[in-house]
């Protein structure tokens, strides 16, 4: 990314006033958020809240239609940023895995660095090899996708995001299409990157998760974050009767 006057004591990630419509669907009415180095936010609300549609347009896979999205003070939404160099900074994992069937999970992992960033394959192979071992799966280095349970594709994904070395790390409901037996292993996974400092904004619906790990809890409901707070206070003292609908549905 091309140089910026950010320091560490400002946002990493900042969102300003987002709009975002698909066609005459307003999808984003004015969504702001500021998540800071080493902060681990959850974004939570109903479906079709928009929570995934904001996290997509932070790495710039959804263009906005106004507002302003930074990250490390770059502008996501410059014409003259280049996407890669964003995505270099900001590591992006989905519900679905998208592993290629074809490459074994070490070379899954080291696919983006080497043909994309065009890095040296030795040094590729020993950081996707400690990444295997970081997200727990010595010994499936070799397993090709359709080899793997839901749970252990999930975490080849992990790993093949943090093969590119981001700043911040985006998950967009990553545990919603596993069985319930595999989503612990994700989430332990991702608890361990909160807890070694990767900037994280994870949209879930795993509330006691989001309670244990978040620094911030965001709640979206039709477009805007109706309400947002630490979880010791989000929980038990929301206060707008939308908030305290939805807490009430799934708590």
């Amino acid at each position: 990314m091309a140089e910026s006057n950010w320091t560490p004591d400002q946002p990493m990630v900042s969102a300003k006033d987002v709009h975002k419509s698909f066609g005459s669907l307003e999808v984003l009415k004015g969504v702001s958020m500021d998540v800071m180095k080493g902060e681990c936010v959850c974004v939570i609300g109903p479906s079709g809240s928009g929570k995934s549609t904001f996290i997509r347009c932070i790495n710039g896979l959804n263009d906005i239609q106004s507002g302003s999205i930074t990250v490390e003070g770059q502008e996501v939404n410059d014409p003259k940023l280049d996407k890669l160099s964003l995505r270099k900074k900001v590591g992006m994992v989905f519900q679905q895995y998208n592993l290629f069937p074809h490459k074994n999970a070490i070379e899954n992992i080291m696919m983006a660095p080497v043909l994309v960033l065009k890095e040296d394959k030795d040094e590729v192979e020993a950081r996707a090899r400690e990444l295997i071992r970081k997200v727990r799966l010595e010994g499936k280095e070799e397993a090709y996708p359709g080899e793997l349970s839901g749970g252990q594709q999930q975490r080849v994904a992990i790993a093949r995001s943090l093969a590119m070395r981001p700043d911040v790390m985006l998950f967009d409901e990553v545990t919603a299409a596993l069985d319930p037996e595999t989503v612990k292993e994700v989430l332990t996974t991702i608890r361990d990157l909160a807890e070694e400092g990767m900037t994280c904004i994870l949209v879930t619906h795993e509330m006691g998760f989001a309670r244990e790990v978040a620094n911030q809890i965001y709640f979206t409901d039709r477009g805007v974050i109706v309400e947002h707070g630490p979880p010791a206070t989000f929980f038990k003292e929301a206060k707008d009767p939308r908030t305290k609908e939805f807490l009430s549905q799934i708590l």
